[in-house]
């Protein structure tokens, strides 16, 4: 059975409960042992909804990019990042949280309705907000913002990759894949990773231990 596609139903019923700007948000980046975490926050306008919007997962890095342009012609959207310094001095959890409420401020119009993907609400919105579990799959709005934090993290890791090569993070985003650990080992450890993070911190702790 093939799984549900998101809608506007979310929106729709928070319009027609009277608010008038109702957003989704998303972040991309919580699992990479570098880089930053990103966040958008995305405000569809009925009538102009690009076609195909889905979780970002679901969709070719072609596809993305493309409904990611879409977006910034047609909907109002925000992108805003929380560095690899706050995300390891806050924890991840919160560095993701201030991401998305950067990504909210940073809107044209002020939202009076947010739909947040996850099951936790940040701390701290002057505004209504409803989170959704598995809100990229179910939500358009979030489905739009899973896709335009995507398309920027990755440009952000590609760019990074060009002042730190070795690392393939054009190909794995920071995630821990098998090649990425092996560089982390064979290369070490850049400013880029996030030390909190038990890969990087191990590595930086036997360093710290093996030095005379």
């Amino acid at each position: 059975m093939d799984a549900p596609c998101p809608d506007f139903s979310h929106e729709t019923a928070a319009l027609e409960g009277g608010f008038t700007c109702v957003v989704g948000v998303d972040e991309v980046g919580r699992g990479p042992l570098a880089g930053p975490v990103t966040a958008a926050a995305v405000r569809l306008i009925p009538g102009c909804i690009p076609e195909g919007l889905n979780d970002s997962k679901k969709l070719t890095a072609a596809r993305r990019q493309e409904l990611c342009l879409q977006l910034h012609a047609c909907a109002e959207v925000s992108v805003a990042h929380a560095s690899v310094e706050e995300i390891d001095s806050l924890n991840i959890l919160r560095a993701s949280h201030l991401a998305m409420a950067r990504a909210i401020a940073g809107l044209p119009t002020k939202p009076d309705f947010a739909l947040i993907d996850g099951h936790i609400i940040p701390v701290g919105l002057q505004h209504k907000c409803r989170a959704l579990v598995r809100g990229d799959s179910l939500s358009l709005s979030i489905a739009a913002a899973s896709i335009v934090a995507k398309v920027a993290r990755d440009a952000i890791m590609v760019d990074l990759e060009q002042h730190h090569p070795g690392y393939g993070w054009r190909r794995n985003a920071g995630y821990p894949t098998k090649d990425h650990l092996a560089a982390l080992l064979n290369l070490g450890v850049t400013p880029h990773h996030r030390r909190s993070f038990k890969p990087v911190h191990n590595i930086l702790y036997q360093e710290i231990s093996l030095t005379p």
